[in-house]
Formats: structure tokens, sequence, C-alpha cells
């Protein structure tokens, strides 16, 4: 990217953010607190044009994800303390990444990719962490947060030694779900905590499962969200053209659209 282009881009974005605090009431009252809900909902439409691989959606979400970064970075410089400024986090995240990567910026040599991912957790723990586990932001969708927890046990060695195993806990976990259900009964099965435990510890094997195959659960769980939704609307478009209401139609013929749906694709 030319310097010169980059510049004036930063530039104009800069003298906006200051015009914005300065003139418009919804803008100054902002805190960091308040930006929290809009910094999340930015993150997700990224997602969406991801998922929808558009690149031209995505130009366009990227800079609203960019300017609720620069947001928080102007509410800081203007406190009475001047946490930090823009420039400040930009050094920060510079200075981390060329200390993180002396395979890159020193005389180490990186033997391949999980290598790199060992040595960086151990310059974490070196700065001063206490625990491994820490970093994983538990704010994160919980299937991301399990993925992640996983993902770093399993550094230090603490992990299956085969699929199979991986495979056999999760037929574990299900027998005792199944057990749980049926201790429980039809009419309790809401009010039991131990089902819904039992019924969390079932999802963290399935996790597991989709880490030993490189498949992220929260985007596999997402792409069958993508497809429920596609099928379901489906269904409610052939019964609108049918001049039919979803409540009169029985299961039968909802799943027969069902099916239909599926032999579209």
């Amino acid at each position: 990217m030319p310097d010169e282009k980059l510049s004036r881009a930063v530039a104009g974005l800069s003298e906006l953010m200051a015009a914005l605090r300065k003139g418009c009431p919804w803008d100054r009252e902002q805190t960091h607190t308040s930006l929290r809900r809009y910094l999340l909902e930015e993150c997700y439409e990224v997602l969406d044009c991801l998922d929808r691989e558009d690149l031209e959606g995505l130009r366009g979400e990227l800079g609203d994800l960019l300017f609720q970064v620069w947001f928080h970075c102007e509410i800081a410089a203007e406190g009475q303390e001047h946490s930090f400024d823009l420039a400040d986090v930009l050094n920060q995240v510079r200075d981390k990444l060329e200390r993180r990567h002396p395979h890159v910026f020193g005389d180490a040599r990186a033997e391949d990719a999980p290598w790199v991912m060992q040595n960086w957790q151990k310059m974490k723990m070196a700065e001063g962490r206490r625990s491994r586990l820490e970093g994983v932001p538990m704010a994160m969708p919980s299937l991301q947060v399990a993925q992640a927890l996983q993902e770093k046990a399993a550094q230090v060695g603490f992990d299956w030694p085969a699929m199979a195993p991986v495979l056999e806990k999760v037929r574990e976990e299900l027998d005792e779900f199944l057990e749980e259900c049926r201790r429980a009964g039809d009419e309790n099965l809401e009010a039991s905590p131990p089902l819904r435990g039992e019924f969390g510890d079932l999802l963290f094997a399935l996790v597991n499962v989709g880490r030993w195959l490189r498949i992220s659960p929260e985007d596999a769980l997402r792409e069958t969200n993508i497809k429920f939704r596609r099928r379901f609307q489906y269904i409610e478009d052939e019964a609108r053209r049918a001049g039919r209401s979803l409540d009169d139609m029985t299961l039968e013929e909802m799943d027969a659209l069902w099916d239909e749906a599926k032999g579209l694709e």
C-alpha cells in the first residue's frame, strides 16, 4: 500500500472522528461501555460477509469495524489521564508481533506452523501469565471458548493420543446424557441442572472431535444454521404459494417440503 495513500486515509478519518465528537450529540455521548454492542455487531457483520463471500460488502464492514476500534482509541485519548491513543495501539501491536515472531525478526528458526504456535504460548507465559488458559475471553461464543481451551491444553500434551478415544469419549458422554434423560423423566427435563451439565459435557466432547478434524465448531454450526434457515424458508414459500398456513399443515406435509428443499440443493 502506498504510504501517501495510507497517510491521506488516516488523516481524513482522524479529522472525521474529531468532527463527530465535537459536533454530533450522539457521538459525543458515547463511552467505552455504550459502544460494546456496536463493536460486537460489526464483528458479526464482517463474519456474515465472509460467509457469503461478499468481498464488496466486506470492504465496507471492515471499515465499520475499524471505526469502532478508532472510536475507543479516541475516547481513551480524550480522557483526563489520556490513557492511550490510536498511535499507542498501533505501536503496541507492532512491538508485540515483532517480539513474538523471532523466526522473522530475530535469529530463531521456525520448523513448522505448530512450532510457531507453541513458541507463541511460551512467550506469553514468559511475559507474566500464570495460566496457559489466560487470554481466552469467556465472553466469546461458548463453542469458540471450548475450542480455544482445548487447543491451549493440547499444546502442552494434555490431549488424546489418537482419534479413536476422542470418538469413544463422545459415546461415553452421550450415554451419560441419555441416562440422565431417563432419570429425570419427561416432566422434569427442563428443571434438571445435572441434565444441563451432561448436555454441556456432550457438546464439549463434540467440539474436541471438531478440533481433531480441524473443523471449527462455531463455523460448522453457523453453516448448519444458514442451511436450516434456507430450507425452512422454502417450506414457508411453498406453503404461501399454495395458499396454506404453516399452522394448518401437518408435520408430514412440512417434512415433504423439507425433502424437496434438500433435493434442490
